[in-house]
């Protein structure tokens, strides 16, 4: 896939602020500090596009980033970071459920986990609460190159049965260094659109 423009069209907290043409959407969501930022950069072969930053829980909206004037990433704030008060989670929540519930432009979401951890509790959660709403989810695990070659067999394994994968279904080993899953990231949106 060749990516020749993004740009950030538009940050919503409710749905009559979402874009209207009706492209192809695709959701990012995952743990704070789990890397979305780099993930989109990654993608976009942008090194500073979508801002990362030290401070984990700085996504507060619903990023619509428009790439090749074809489809939407759509970026939403990262969940399970502490130092955001149980109102602000609230109304995470309440602005995600709202997206799911209400978007028939979406194809896939994109469920980042941390490669070099078990996925978290929040992470079970989330990628329960996607399917209970009968989304396609692809579940990215980020900074693969962190874990070294000997314990990602018993990674892969910790991972498939934490969040009790399907045993057809893969996760996707991605890294920024590598550019290691980047491919298979752009497969699965060309393949749905």
């Amino acid at each position: 896939m060749q990516i020749d423009s993004v740009e950030l069209k538009t940050c919503a907290v409710r749905a009559s602020q979402y874009p209207e043409e009706g492209l192809p959407e695709f959701l990012l969501v995952g743990r704070s500090n789990v890397g979305k930022s780099s993930f989109i950069n990654t993608l976009i072969n942008r090194k500073n596009f979508a801002h990362t930053s030290s401070k984990p829980g700085k996504t507060q909206t619903l990023n619509f980033y428009l790439v090749n004037n074809r489809f939407y990433f759509v970026d939403v704030p990262g969940y399970g970071y502490a130092a955001v008060s149980h109102e602000r989670q609230r109304k995470f929540g309440v602005m995600i459920e709202e997206y799911l519930k209400s978007r028939e432009s979406l194809k896939c979401v994109f469920l980042l986990i941390d490669y070099r951890h078990k996925p978290t509790e929040d992470d079970c959660l989330m990628y329960d609460f996607l399917k209970y709403y009968n989304l396609k989810i692809k579940v990215v695990a980020t900074k693969y190159d962190k874990v070294s070659k000997n314990n990602r067999e018993k990674q892969n394994k910790l991972i498939k049965d934490t969040l009790k994968l399907p045993s057809d279904e893969e996760f996707i080993p991605f890294s920024t260094v590598s550019k290691k899953g980047r491919d298979e990231v752009y497969q699965v949106i060309e393949d749905l659109l």
